[in-house]
């Protein structure tokens, strides 16, 4: 599931930045405190609303935006045999799981990998690489499926959207809050005011990030053990050592980082902001039984 997240988090950042802007030229805050609504209670009440919303417009528009990013071929009607299992897989493992059949797609890429994406556990996509199909068997594979069916059985998406949506709110208002007192304007206005908002939500949103990453991890141990039990844990375990192979390698964009199966792995201060953990603590809680 790596390709997605970062997609995720570069689009909420984007649409934060778009939305201050949006609030500073307009003037939105200051409306609202000559309107009777104090400083600082209007400026939550808009922190609310666009933090809340540039989290719901990121994961509404988030399986489109990883179509186009990856360039998922989406099969409608299966061209071999290798597709058909491929349908057939999901479509049974979402029955298993209690979902809607998912939207199910390749990309080319030579790294082993695959995601599951969608604003709903109805309204989803899985996709896996050619290199997934080529290099590792059906057992494997079905694990795969069974872990990316599982992401979407779990609700990560909207769990993920709501978790980003109160973080972005605290980034918006506390760069607002910390940038009148840096400059001493109780209102909020002026090109210099701006870019000192700016500069704090990206300070603010980079702690935000590791948070969200530190979400990311854990809930790889949930898929791994949803995997588990659609597909069977033996080849849930087989899946994941066969992934050692480019375990951390990844050609998928920045944007999309947290949303496959593998992820990149960060070194020193980098592992806060690592989407997936170690292989070997993965494997090690799936043979234990645990998380």
């Amino acid at each position: 599931m790596t390709k997605r997240i970062a997609l995720f988090l570069a689009t909420n950042l984007a649409i934060i930045l778009v939305l201050t802007a949006f609030i500073q030229i307009f003037g939105i805050d200051r409306w609202l405190a000559a309107q009777g609504v104090g400083n600082y209670t209007g400026l939550l009440v808009l922190a609310t609303i666009f933090g809340m919303g540039g989290s719901f417009i990121s994961l509404a528009i988030s399986k489109w935006m990883a179509k186009r990013m990856m360039g998922v071929r989406i099969i409608e009607q299966p061209r071999d045999s290798a597709e058909q299992w491929l349908v057939s897989t999901v479509q049974r493992q979402a029955r298993q799981a209690g979902i809607g059949m998912p939207e199910v797609g390749v990309f080319d890429s030579p790294v082993m990998n695959a995601f599951a994406t969608g604003m709903s556990k109805n309204n989803a996509l899985v996709a896996v690489s050619t290199g997934l199909l080529h290099n590792m068997d059906r057992d494997g594979v079905e694990a795969v499926l069974g872990h990316e069916v599982s992401h979407i059985a779990n609700g990560d998406m909207i769990t993920m959207g709501l978790l980003q949506g109160v973080l972005n709110t605290f980034v918006i208002f506390f760069a607002h809050v910390l940038a009148r007192i840096l400059m001493r304007d109780e209102r909020g206005g002026g090109l210099a005011y701006f870019g000192v908002v700016i500069a704090l939500e990206l300070v603010f949103g980079l702690i935000a990030s590791i948070i969200v990453a530190w979400y990311s991890r854990y809930r790889e141990f949930h898929a791994d053990a949803g995997g588990a039990h659609l597909a069977g844990r033996r080849k849930m375990v087989l899946a994941l050592q066969s992934l050692q192979k480019t375990y951390g390698e990844s050609d998928m964009p920045k944007e999309m980082a947290a949303f496959g199966i593998s992820g990149r792995l960060g070194q020193g201060f980098a592992k806060l902001f690592a989407t997936h953990p170690p292989l070997a603590e993965r494997i090690a809680a799936l043979e234990s039984g645990g998380r």
